[in-house]
């Protein structure tokens, strides 16, 4: 990474930035990557690098004997490597893998490790795979693998993502590029024939089907949702709810237990890519080929603001917990009441999660970290709950964004034709507020978003890599045709066309060259077009002037490549771009790396596993 600083240019990738709590820092010394620090090249920069952590509840004093410290997974090309995870505290040593496995004819595309099985000799790691298959490894414990869709007769599409259901700590839910997910019981065995199914539930662009054999064998159940690929799916925090996002444009709630539809919402046009859950539960964020950030509403159904900051795909969004703004004496009900959905939510693990965050936010205020808002914490009939929601989003155009969710947006109605694009107030100097644009300005904003529309509908890079156009396939070039279309309905007259691919050329996407065919499961074209003509204006789509326009409260070039993975923890943030490079940037008052620590090892190839699969 070059080494530039806050006071470079504004293509230079920062090795810090600025946020309203203090300054987030670079620690290259707690950079993880391949041991040769060679990037790959080539058909495998297509997979993106993904990155797991499992807390291992160690002590967190480094002085500390028989620390056990957390541990990081990520995937570079057809490498899958294990780290102990030494945050800021310590200087990563690449010479010293947990566990390294290289795969031959197939390439790890995501894992996540079993929160609730850990224990300090054995931890389950999950490794889906770009051919189809599902591994099940010990890396604490290298002979202990099992091997799912060996033969691929359940699914022959990549996996594109995978997590342990969080309620059971034998199930785990796998999505496929073919659209359908597979729930598995690690216990259970896969059967040597091509499994044979019988519809148990269906509904509005959903089916769920059950195994048709007599004794019970993987996989347990088989979603098909939507057209076309499942991109990724989140699970709720009180672990009742299913977020799903596909690449005909809709993310898609169900109910995961009773197995019904709760909600969806309509992507301006393009694939959705990336879903992720506030902390408690009320709002879902996404993010894909639009180049937005789009909030949803849990419990009013509905959109209620755009984030607009990124100029090419978004791969990844999720929530800070540990900035999030809460008030300490009356959390909210997570994920809803009976009232609300007349379905029982968890107490277990509502109440657990509310006290985690009671904890993180009497911690938050005890530090002085200034991630306390009191004088902007409403009291409502349902009592005061979170002030300020903080989230982040990475993207193709090698952007970090972080976001302020405060209430004077969440609370603006739907419909209101819009003045003005909010920025967050807390990222405003002192006594500067945001002002309401003009006609003018208004009839500006929409043109932008016009060209930021335009350039995205061109030519774009897959969420694997891939690039080309639209029409790659007949149900998300139909789906994306008639939402290109009714974005320009929505937002004011196109600029002219020598514009458009000036405009393009300038804010390109970075994707490679290769292509990623998915097969249909249905024909469904003619279903989507009419989706699309149905939503465009609704609460599930909005017109970009009918909600809010949300602008970052930080956005910043902080890779040479494509951005793909954004985790936040609690002393840090880490991301991770194609070139296998995994950055972790300190929070403020956070750095910890002592003098003893500073020597940074020599990077050698360690002696590894390799598996074919």
């Amino acid at each position: 990474m070059a080494a530039q600083g806050e006071a470079g240019g504004k293509d230079e990738v920062k090795t810090q930035f600025a946020t309203r709590e203090g300054t987030y820092k670079l620690m290259t010394l707690s950079e993880y990557s391949r041991p040769t620090r060679v990037p790959y090249n080539g058909q495998t920069k297509d997979t993106p690098v993904r990155v797991s952590f499992i807390p291992m509840h160690g002590s967190q004093d480094p002085t500390a004997k028989n620390v056990t410290e957390d541990k990081i997974c990520f995937n570079v090309g057809k490498e899958l490597y294990v780290y102990q995870y030494k945050g800021v505290r310590k200087a990563a040593d690449l010479t010293k893998p947990v566990d390294k496995r290289m795969y031959k004819g197939t390439q790890p595309t995501c894992h996540d490790f079993n929160q609730f099985s850990a224990k300090p000799d054995s931890i389950l790691l999950l490794v889906g795979f770009s051919a189809g298959q599902v591994q099940l490894i010990d890396p604490l414990r290298r002979d202990n693998s099992k091997i799912f869709n060996d033969d691929r007769t359940i699914d022959k599409t990549k996996v594109t993502c995978i997590k342990w259901i969080p309620a059971s700590s034998n199930h785990f839910l796998v999505s496929h590029a073919s659209g359908q997910m597979y729930v598995y019981d690690e216990d259970l065995q896969c059967g040597p024939a091509p499994p044979h199914y019988q519809l148990f539930k269906s509904g509005d662009a959903f089916s769920v089907f059950t195994c048709k054999t007599k004794s019970s064998r993987n996989p347990m159940y088989r979603w098909v949702v939507g057209d076309g690929s499942i991109n990724e799916f989140a699970f709720s925090p009180c672990s009742n709810y299913l977020a799903v996002v596909s690449q005909d444009g809709f993310m898609r709630v169900f109910n995961y237990n009773s197995m019904e539809l709760l909600g969806s919402m309509k992507s301006y046009f393009g694939g959705l890519l990336c879903v992720c859950w506030s902390p408690d539960g009320k709002y879902i964020v996404c993010g894909g080929e639009d180049d937005l950030i789009t909030v949803w509403s849990f419990h009013e159904k509905r959109v209620v603001c755009r984030g607009r900051g990124h100029k090419s795909w978004v791969n990844q969004v999720a929530f800070d917990p540990y900035t999030t703004s809460y008030d300490v004496d009356s959390l909210p009900d997570f994920c809803g009441s009976d009232d609300d959905f007349g379905q029982g939510t968890s107490v277990r693990n509502s109440s657990l999660l509310q006290e985690t965050l009671r904890g993180s936010a009497r911690s938050n205020t005890s530090k002085g970290s200034g991630r306390s808002f009191p004088d902007r914490t409403s009291h409502t009939s349902g009592g005061p709950s979170i002030v300020c929601y903080r989230f982040g989003s990475v993207s193709q155009d090698t952007q970090l964004c972080l976001w302020d969710l405060t209430e004077d947006i969440l609370r603006q109605p739907f419909g209101r034709h819009r003045t003005s694009t909010i920025i967050s107030q807390t990222s405003l100097p002192p006594g500067v507020t945001a002002t309401t644009t003009t006609p003018n300005s208004i009839s500006s904003t929409k043109n932008n978003s016009v060209a930021s529309q335009n350039h995205t509908s061109k030519e774009h890079s897959t969420a694997d890599g891939t690039a080309h156009t639209h029409q790659h396939n007949s149900s998300s070039s139909a789906s994306s045709g008639v939402m290109h279309k009714f974005a320009t309905l929505a937002l004011g007259d196109r600029k002219k066309e020598d514009h458009d691919k000036k405009d393009h050329k300038r804010n390109f996407s970075l994707g490679s060259r290769s292509g990623d065919k998915v097969p249909l499961l249905k024909s469904g074209t003619n279903k989507s077009m009419d989706d699309a003509i149905r939503l465009m204006g609704t609460l599930s789509c909005p017109r970009m002037e009918d909600v809010p326009l949300l602008e970052p409260l930080v956005c910043k070039k902080v890779a040479q490549e494509r951005l793909t993975s954004l985790v936040f923890r609690e002393e840090c943030l880490v991301t991770a771009c194609m070139e296998g490079y995994v950055y972790t940037w300190a929070r403020p008052g956070k750095v910890g790396l002592t003098r003893q620590h500073m020597l940074a090892s020599p990077p050698l190839m360690p002696a590894g596993g390799s598996t074919m699969l």
